[in-house]
C-alpha cells in the first residue's frame, strides 16, 4: 500500500468525528484560496497554483519546488492544499523514518504509473534536511526527468542543507513567519467555524493579544493554545477565556528557536551585533532565548569571548579576562547558575566602550602577507646565538632597548617591504586613549614616516 499524506481511514474517522482531531488540523484550509498569509507565493501563475493545476497548461509543466520557512508557516498544509486539489497520484514521505529503499519504491511507483496510464505523481518529502546526502542524490533521477513532481519542505537553510544538483532543479519558495493580523484573522475564523469552536466561547481583546504573544507567528501554536484553552473555559462553564485561565492553561510562551537550525546561528548573531551596538536590553533578550531553548552554555561563552576583542579590544582591556572567566566558569557550574555569569559577562561586554582596531589591524596585517609583502627579517633582527651567526652578519648592530633611557631604540624592526606600514589605528573610547597616545609617542621616536 502507497503511502499517502493523510490516508481514507484518517479521513474518514475526521469525517465522522471531527472533534476528536486537533483544532489545528480540523482548520487546515481546503483550497488556496483559504491559506493564511504567504501571498507572495500564491499569485496566479505561481509555482503552487500549477502544481493544483490552475493554468498549467502547455508543454512547460509544474516545477518542483522546495518549501522553506519556520515552524507553523503552513508547508504541510500547502502541501495538503496540493493533495486534495489536484488530480495527480500523490505520495508523502517524512525524511524521519523513510530511506533510499522508500524514496525507490515511490520512483518506481511513479514511473509505472506514468507510463501505463499516464498518471503524473507529486511527492510530498518533509523535513528533507534529515536525508542525508546520498539519500537526497537518489532523488535526482526522477526530479530531472520529471518521473515525480517534488514538494520537499524544511525548516533549514536549503543552502545548507539541501545539495546543490537538486537546489538547482527545483524552485526554492522561502515562507515568511504570519504575521498578528494573519493569525488574528485564523483564530477568529476558528471560533466561529463550523469545524472549529463553533461560536461555543468568545476572546477577550487581553486574551487574544496574549495568544499571539504566545503565537509567536506559528498558526500550529496559535490554534494549540486556543484549543487548550478554550477546553478549560468550557470545563469551567465559561463562556469567554479569560486571560487568567490562558495563563493557566499555557503556562509559558515557547521559545521560537532551534538550537540545531538557522536560528541557532541568526539568535547567536544578533546577540553579538547587539552587544557590538551597546544594546543591552537586547542583548539579553537575546541571551535569554539562547538560554531558554537549552542553548549549551559554552557555546555562548566562546561568542562572548570573540566579541571582547573583536569588538573591544583595547577600549576595555578587562572585557577579555571577564569573558575568559565566565567561559571558565560555566563549563564548572552549567545551568541553572550559568545563566548568571553569562549575564553578568553580557552586560559587561555589551556597556563597554568599544573598539574594533585590534580587528582592523590583524586583517590588515595578514591582507598584506597574503598579498605577498613579507620579505627578509632584517639582519640586525635574526637570531645570533648559534656558531657562526655573527661571520653572516646576523644581530649585528642590534641596539638594546633597555640600555637607553628612554626604553625604546629608533632602528628598522619591520622587513623593507612594509617598514613604513601603520597597521593599528587606535581610537579614543575608553582605555584605548592611552595607547593611542602610547602609539603616537612610540612611532615619533623609532623615526616612522608617516604612510
Amino acid at each position: 500500500m502507497e503511502p499517502d499524506l493523510f490516508t481514507a481511514a484518517a479521513e474518514e474517522r475526521q469525517e465522522k468525528d471531527p472533534a476528536g482531531s486537533p483544532l489545528a488540523v480540523r482548520m487546515r484550509p481546503r483550497t488556496l484560496d483559504e491559506v493564511v498569509g504567504q501571498q507572495h507565493l500564491l499569485k496566479p501563475g505561481s509555482p503552487l497554483r500549477r502544481l493544483v493545476g490552475e493554468g498549467a497548461k502547455g508543454p512547460a509543466g509544474p516545477s518542483s519546488v522546495i518549501l522553506w520557512g519556520p515552524p507553523g508557516t503552513g508547508k504541510t498544509t500547502l502541501a495538503y492544499v496540493v493533495s486534495k486539489a489536484t488530480n495527480k497520484r500523490f505520495v508523502e514521505l517524512s525524511a524521519i523514518t523513510a530511506g533510499v529503499k522508500e524514496v525507490r519504491a515511490v520512483i518506481d511507483g511513479a514511473r509505472r504509473a506514468t507510463g501505463g496510464y499516464g498518471k503524473e505523481t507529486v511527492l510530498f518529502l518533509d523535513e528533507i534536511h534529515r536525508f542525508s546526502k546520498a539519500q537526497q542524490d537518489s532523488l535526482l533521477p526522477a526530479v530531472e526527468n520529471r518521473w515525480v513532481t517534488l514538494i520537499a519542505a524544511t525548516t533549514e537553510n536549503p543552502y545548507f542543507s539541501v545539495i546543490s544538483p537538486l537546489l538547482s532543479r527545483s524552485l526554492l519558495l522561502t515562507l515568511e513567519p504570519l504575521t498578528d493580523d494573519d493569525l488574528r484573522g485564523l483564530l477568529r475564523r476558528a471560533l466561529t467555524d463550523e469545524r472549529g469552536l463553533k461560536d461555543s466561547v468568545t476572546l477577550p481583546e487581553d486574551t487574544e493579544a496574549h495568544l499571539l504573544r504566545i503565537a509567536g507567528g506559528d498558526a500550529r501554536r496559535a490554534l494549540t493554545a486556543l484549543e487548550a484553552a478554550a477546553g478549560a473555559a468550557l470545563d469551567q462553564d465559561e463562556s469567554e477565556i479569560g486571560l487568567a485561565t490562558l495563563e493557566q492553561t499555557v503556562d509559558r510562551a515557547a521559545v521560537k528557536y532551534d538550537r540545531d537550525g538557522d536560528q541557532h546561528y541568526d539568535v547567536a548573531s544578533a546577540l553579538i551585533k547587539s552587544i557590538r551596538g551597546s544594546d543591552v536590553d537586547a542583548a539579553l533578550h537575546y541571551l535569554a532565548r539562547m538560554i531558554e531553548a537549552g542553548e549549551d552554555p559554552r557555546f555562548i561563552a566562546r561568542r562572548l569571548m570573540i566579541s571582547a576583542s573583536e569588538d573591544i579590544g583595547l577600549a576595555d582591556p578587562n572585557a577579555l579576562p571577564t569573558a575568559v572567566a565566565a567561559a571558565q566558569a560555566v563549563a564548572l557550574i552549567g545551568f541553572p547558575e550559568a545563566a548568571l555569569i553569562l549575564s553578568h559577562a553580557t552586560i559587561a561586554l555589551a556597556l563597554a566602550p568599544k573598539s574594533n582596531s585590534a580587528t582592523t589591524a590583524i586583517g590588515a596585517a595578514l591582507d598584506d602577507v597574503r598579498k605577498g609583502l613579507a620579505g627578509s627579517v632584517p639582519p640586525h633582527l635574526r637570531d645570533g646565538h648559534y656558531k657562526g651567526a655573527a661571520k653572516l652578519g646576523h644581530a649585528q648592530g642590534y641596539v638594546y632597548p633597555h640600555d637607553l633611557a628612554e626604553g625604546i631604540a629608533a632602528q628598522q624592526y619591520a622587513p623593507d617591504a612594509i617598514k613604513d606600514r601603520e597597521y593599528y589605528t587606535p581610537t579614543r573610547h575608553g582605555a584605548e586613549a592611552r595607547y593611542a597616545d602610547a602609539v603616537e609617542w612610540t612611532r615619533k621616536h623609532l623615526g616612522r614616516k608617516r604612510s
